[in-house]
């Protein structure tokens, strides 16, 4: 039995096993280390003025990101869903760019973002009806709010965001 079910048992006398709520059901070490894991990646890191270190304690933190990646300071990477969010090789993400994996009431989706993919500063990715994919080569504007995904190549601008039919060139 895990210490905090053990807590749990002695804050509410009298309750049965089968009552206690799942959560409860966590080792010590789990409740100790995903609250710091959580600060770490939303306060601490966004704030590290060197890229090479700022993407490793992302890598470090859970995170899936390939290699020659740039991650832009105050970048906010969704805490809660740290193994939904992955970025490829070689993607460049400017300066305040906000990852949602999920709002309010909502289910829990991937952001994919595939190699060489350029994200616009300011830009709001959010999955709120499904996984969203930014494909290879694409360019995502400044301050776009992406809610669906981007084809390969392609440009996203506005808000909410519109694909647009010119191709990025080579």
């Amino acid at each position: 039995m895990g210490i905090v079910k053990i807590l749990y048992k002695l804050s509410h006398p009298g309750v049965k096993e089968e009552q206690i709520p799942l959560r409860y059901n966590i080792s010590l070490w789990k409740a100790i280390k995903k609250p710091i894991r959580k600060w770490f990646s939303a306060v601490i890191i966004p704030t590290i003025p060197f890229n090479g270190f700022r993407v490793w304690c992302y890598k470090m933190a859970g995170y899936k990101i390939g290699k020659g990646c740039f991650i832009g300071m105050r970048c906010y990477l969704d805490d809660l869903c740290y193994d939904k969010i992955e970025i490829g090789n070689n993607v460049t993400i400017s300066y305040g760019v906000y990852f949602a994996c999920h709002g309010r009431k909502q289910n829990h989706h991937r952001i994919i973002i595939k190699d060489g993919a350029y994200i616009g500063m300011r830009a709001n990715i959010i999955a709120p009806k499904g996984d969203v994919v930014i494909g290879e080569r694409a360019i995502v504007g400044t301050q776009t709010l992406v809610n669906v995904s981007v084809p390969d190549r392609c440009y996203a601008v506005g808000v909410p965001c519109r694909i647009l039919d010119k191709k990025v060139n080579d």
